[in-house]
């Protein structure tokens, strides 16, 4: 570490992008999971309501069915409680919402609910790491459902529909581990491998920061994968050899072959046997994986895992002024459309809700992707309308087939993705009854401009200085990891699973320190981050990672992928 001192002063709003922010990029590996899933989740519920006659009920089976956009990262030991835990807080969202409607005929208060909601829904989000798509859905549902018409007698029939509905998402989501048990993690390890490969390509700052994320995200899903298999031992092994690659990155690959880490993330990826590459050291001193999950699983690691959690929800939390942006910003955003006789405020309520990132920069690139993608959805609403209203079977499948089209488009850029989210979100409101097409696209452009205006200016307000106290813990935290690294690693009766946990410990800090020097970088109005203290430290983590990967010897030469052994063919 560096005794650099930081600069004083306060850094000034920068000139915001426009291109990057509508630049398509390549889409997720794996985008077409939660758009089939979405509408498998959909169909059967609205076909079923269709067969009763009772479409005017979509509304809160969608509720339930949108859960199953969440946990696709996840692996199914984990996934079956986070997607349980997405369904109960939308049920709770969106009973909230119907309470309150049927209690008070009130914009005002309404309106006061929604934005307090969206804030809550939040911070939730940010804080447990749910998402994609994260609390935006939950915005959207419950904020609809303010201004439904709404008797305190239906709601808990309104309530038990989203539940089955929710519970056949769960059963979704989780259904393929029946047919790929670890298909998560092999995608998660996959990721690892092409990054690290990236990296020993062409070593540099960016290729090494992204290796390490993607390292870190794979350790974390077999950390979570539950009882080890053959698969997931050779998973291990391809891990550790891609942090070999990263932590000891040599110009053009050099003993680290960028080429052999790709094949075996082509392996790893597909549905056939995956690669065991030979173990860097003793079966013992494979990461100690085992151990770790143990603690992680025993009482005092639930009770850590909870302290975690309560922290990042607790007074001195970085997501707090983004909650109280997007309090403001929501509350705004929809007392200024109620002002002009926009006859549905959540529409503007939403379009604040999802701009608000983790700065002011992100902050802008959402609000220009939004803002272009809702114009442009307008159209496609107009042009698809007619066909929707043949029948309501054809009803159905427009809302269907838009659901699917915005997922699978949303991965290239968010406003592609918006484009075919507007008109399924406007064709819900059929389901209810036809509305005139003039009216719904005037109100929807008018609350989208004033949404996205209004959240805008919320966020350059509400200004977020706890960003570089957030880097400033980070950089504390990387030295502390960096000096137990180093500690363990010299200690000759250190327990290979307790060095194992130290580096792992390491990369943890380096990814938490990268995350808030970017959060940091694209805020306004807070004091000069220390870049050359964030480098210093940066680059002394990654030495450290070097030293212990080259003690331990993860980076030696293995046989030729073609000649590795396979194992656990799904």
């Amino acid at each position: 570490m560096t005794d650099t001192p930081i600069r004083s002063g306060r850094r000034p709003a920068r000139a915001l992008p426009l291109a990057p922010a509508l630049r398509l990029a390549r889409p997720s590996d794996t985008w077409f999971k939660p758009a089939l899933s979405v509408v498998a989740a959909s169909a059967a519920p609205q076909l079923t309501l269709l067969a009763l006659g009772r479409l005017d009920l979509v509304m809160y089976t969608m509720a339930g069915s949108l859960c199953a956009l969440y946990g696709h990262g996840l692996p199914y030991a984990r996934r079956a409680g986070a997607v349980a835990g997405v369904v109960l807080g939308m049920t709770a969202s969106l009973a909230v919402s119907l309470a309150a409607a049927s209690l008070t005929a009130s914009t005002a208060v309404l309106i006061a609910v929604g934005a307090l909601l969206a804030a809550a829904q939040k911070v939730l989000c940010d804080a447990t790491r749910i998402g994609p798509p994260g609390h935006v859905i939950f915005t959207f549902v419950s904020s609809a459902a303010l201004f439904a018409p709404q008797r305190p007698e239906q709601i808990p029939g309104h309530l038990a529909l989203t539940l089955c509905a929710g519970g056949f998402a769960w059963l979704v989501a989780v259904a393929p581990a029946l047919v790929r048990r670890e298909g998560p993690e092999r995608r998660a390890v996959a990721r690892a491998l092409e990054a690290a490969a990236a990296c020993a390509a062409d070593p540099g700052p960016r290729t090494r920061n992204a290796a390490a994320a993607a390292v870190h995200a794979a350790w974390q899903c077999l950390l979570a994968s539950g009882r080890p298999t053959p698969v997931r031992r050779a998973l291990e092994r391809l891990v550790v050899h891609a942090e070999a690659a990263f932590a000891t990155p040599r110009p053009g690959g050099g003993t680290v072959d960028p080429d052999r880490l790709r094949a075996w993330a082509v392996q790893a990826r597909a549905r056939g046997p995956v690669p065991t590459p030979p173990a860097p050291g003793t079966a013992d001193e494979l990461y100690g994986i085992d151990a770790e999950r143990a603690a992680l699983r025993a009482p005092e690691g639930r009770r850590a895992a909870r302290r975690a959690l309560l922290h990042r929800l607790g007074p001195g939390s970085p997501l707090l002024p983004v909650a109280v942006r997007t309090l403001i910003g929501c509350a705004l955003a929809g007392y200024l459309c109620a002002a002009l006789g926009v006859g549905r405020p959540y529409w503007a309520i939403v379009t604040a809700a999802s701009l608000y990132q983790a700065n002011i920069t992100l902050s802008w690139n959402r609000t220009l992707q939004r803002t272009l993608g809702n114009l442009l959805g307008v159209l496609v609403f107009a042009a698809a309308l007619p066909v929707s209203r043949i029948s309501p079977l054809a009803l159905v499948c427009c809302c269907l087939f838009f659901g699917f089209a915005a997922e699978a488009l949303i991965t290239r850029n968010y406003w592609l993705g918006s484009v075919a989210v507007t008109p399924m979100a406007l064709l819900i409101l059929e389901f209810g009854g036809a509305h005139p097409a003039g009216e719904l696209i005037g109100d929807r452009v008018l609350d989208t401009v004033l949404g996205a205006v209004v959240g805008f200016l919320a966020a350059t307000l509400v200004t977020n200085r706890r960003a570089a106290g957030r880097v400033e813990r980070a950089l504390d935290a990387l030295g502390r990891a960096v000096a137990d690294a180093e500690r363990a690693g010299a200690d000759p009766g250190a327990a290979p699973a307790a060095r194992d946990r130290a580096r792992r410990a390491l990369t943890v800090s380096l990814v938490e320190l990268r995350e808030a020097g970017d959060t940091a970088a694209g805020e306004w109005w807070q004091r000069a981050l220390p870049e050359q203290r964030l480098l210093a430290a940066e680059q002394a983590g990654h030495r450290t990672l070097a030293a212990t990967a080259e003690r331990r010897g993860p980076g030696r030469e293995a046989p030729p992928a073609a000649h590795a052994p396979s194992i656990g063919a799904e």
